[in-house]
């Protein structure tokens, strides 16, 4: 899903040209498919504010996974590229969607691209990192966004804006991925980034040390529902678990509990 409003999205969509269409229609724009399993859509309101996105893409492909290209902005202007899911874990929601609500994720699509990216990244000197959850919109369909910082070089930048869109355009699950939550560490969640790159584990939400404590039961029960296939929590340290809330997430899990990946794998 292309954003108009989104600077980076019109930057990587441009890499797909105008593929052809499906015959199919979202508010009045051409669906149009860019490989065997995957549709373009491009929208004009800025992704974040999009409220109506959801129920009008969900009338024509209701269960499809949306993944939103953008552009990323930190005041510490980190150049990155990342991954994360999507929703508010306070009572406050400043970049789109309702305080307290979440998205459903899709965790082993999230860890394929985290780790393509991670391979591209490396050879411009970047890092690429999950995020925790943060921001709108607010949907029913499967979601995350792929970013690239506004902060990264034009010629870093051009690299990753057309490896984004192949990866994009070609994403795949892993099934020997075990999928679980994330909770604690800092805002870009190096440990769970880390576990992704090394071992099979596959993240849907995170929720970092900051967020967390503003956590009721409620939100966590939203949490562990909307990361399918979840096998229960993991903690950044041991006194992150410390709260009863987290026992919503389900069995506190192992950073070994996943086989580590082959060497060289991407």
């Amino acid at each position: 899903m292309v954003s108009e409003a989104d600077a980076v999205a019109v930057e990587i969509a441009r890499h797909w040209g105008t593929p052809p269409s499906t015959g199919e229609f979202v508010d009045g724009t051409p669906l149009r498919s860019l490989s065997d399993a995957v549709l373009l859509l491009r929208r004009r309101p800025l992704h974040v504010e999009d409220s109506e996105l959801g129920a009008q893409l969900g009338s024509v492909v209701p269960d499809l996974p949306i993944v939103f290209p953008s552009r990323h902005r930190s005041e510490s202007r980190i150049a990155c590229v990342t991954v994360h899911a999507l929703g508010n874990l306070g009572e406050v929601a400043e970049l789109g969607g309702e305080p307290r609500r979440v998205v459903p994720a899709a965790p082993r699509l999230m860890a394929d691209a985290l780790r393509e990216f991670h391979g591209v990244a490396a050879t411009v000197g970047l890092p690429a990192s999950y995020e925790a959850t943060h921001h709108g919109p607010l949907l029913h369909q499967p979601a995350f966004f792929a970013e690239i910082a506004e902060s990264v070089p034009p010629g870093p930048r051009a690299t990753l804006s057309r490896a984004v869109a192949e990866v994009l355009a070609d994403l795949d699950e892993d099934p020997a991925d075990r999928v679980a939550i994330g909770v604690g560490g800092g805002h870009y969640a190096p440990h769970f980034t880390e576990l992704a790159l090394g071992r099979r584990w596959a993240f849907g939400h995170i929720v970092s040390r900051h967020a967390g404590e503003t956590v009721n039961a409620e939100v966590v029960e939203r949490l562990r529902a909307a990361t399918p296939g979840s096998d229960g929590a993991l903690f950044q340290r041991v006194s992150d678990a410390d709260d009863p809330v987290w026992a919503g997430l389900g069995p506190r899990l192992r950073d070994a509990d996943a086989p580590r990946r082959p060497t060289g794998s991407a």
